[in-house]
């Protein structure tokens, strides 16, 4: 795990260059509304790039963490599958309803039953390199997503060059990064992480909780502000030293959140007795999320460390999926 969390920016250029040789079909109907179909480490590139994406792209995009689609998908529903091994039958599932409803569909994914299926199919699918956890291909499923909305032009082309400079940045200051995360994994070590920050950060909060899931085999929740602000504040009146509260703090913030941040802090900090701040750089939302992403994967392999657990293990997630293969 630890050479996969350093190959992090070379994949961002591997995964570019994946994306530019590849010749997509236009959808032969007008696209009013795009749902991106996945789940866990596959799926949460799609909440990311759906944040980056938010205040540019003119089509609504849903993402769908489940089985079945919305019922508006229809003929001018452009659905893309996201499953790293191609065989995340959720994700398989709500693939084959796509079909049904004929909308136009996309995959993205390693090989599997959904490469199977979208050549049987004539559908578009970008293979990108497997035979590791899903967890550690994020680089590849959201740098294809973007390289398609650019190339049908729904997006500028310039949000993947935001991720080749992210990449950069990221070498460069790969010593500061890891500073940052060792300080991260010791603030959580032995408590339960609480991550907050501004909502068009949410995929990377989710991602950080996801991350300390999987490779600390640790629990906790995140929350966004000004939500938080409306119920889960509150909640903390029952607040102490058990919790690890997590602000990102990215720079950019409207305003009247930037002011929350600040309060919602010193209220948190007053219950949990400390908090810690995680800065970030870069010259856009792509940018500096990413710098957010490296620090909490680097913090997920130290605290994996500290906790003395395997952080390949998913032998749960294995029995699930035996579980459910019984189950008919």
């Amino acid at each position: 795990m630890k050479k996969l969390i350093e190959a992090f920016p070379q994949n961002i250029k591997d995964a570019a260059v994946i994306g530019k040789a590849f010749e997509f079909q236009t959808p032969k109907n007008e696209v009013k509304n795009i749902i991106i179909c996945g789940l866990g480490g596959s799926g949460i590139g799609a909440k990311i790039v759906q944040n980056w994406l938010q205040d540019e792209i003119k089509v609504p995009i849903v993402c769908v963490n489940d089985y079945t689609l919305p019922a508006f998908a229809d003929k001018n529903t452009l659905v893309i599958g996201s499953s790293y091994s191609g065989n995340t039958e959720e994700t398989t599932f709500a693939i084959d309803a796509a079909h049904a409803k004929g909308c136009h569909i996309i995959g993205i994914t390693s090989g599997g039953h959904l490469e199977g299926f979208c050549k049987s199919n004539g559908y578009d699918c970008v293979i990108v390199p497997g035979g590791n956890p899903p967890r550690s291909a994020l680089a590849f499923s959201v740098v294809q997503l973007l390289t398609y909305f650019a190339a049908l032009g729904y997006i500028s082309p310039n949000a993947v060059d935001s991720m080749l400079s992210a990449a950069n940045t990221l070498t460069a200051d790969l010593s500061e990064i890891q500073e940052t995360a060792k300080k991260l994994a010791t603030f959580l070590y032995k408590k339960v992480g609480v991550y907050y920050a501004e909502s068009k950060y949410e995929g990377v909060i989710v991602r950080a909780r996801q991350q300390f899931n999987e490779n600390s085999k640790y629990l906790g929740w995140h929350h966004t502000i000004p939500e938080m602000n409306h119920n889960e504040l509150v909640g903390w009146g029952g607040g102490d030293d058990r919790f690890a509260p997590i602000f990102f703090n990215t720079g950019d913030m409207h305003p009247r959140n930037k002011k929350r941040f600040e309060i919602t802090m010193d209220a948190v900090k007053k219950k949990s007795g400390s908090v810690f701040v995680v800065d970030t750089k870069g010259n856009n939302l792509i940018e500096r999320s990413l710098y957010l992403i490296h620090i909490v994967d680097w913090a997920s392999f130290y605290l994996c460390e500290m906790n003395g657990v395997d952080i390949m293990d998913i032998v749960i997630i294995d029995y699930l999926k035996g579980e459910l293969a019984n189950f008919k």
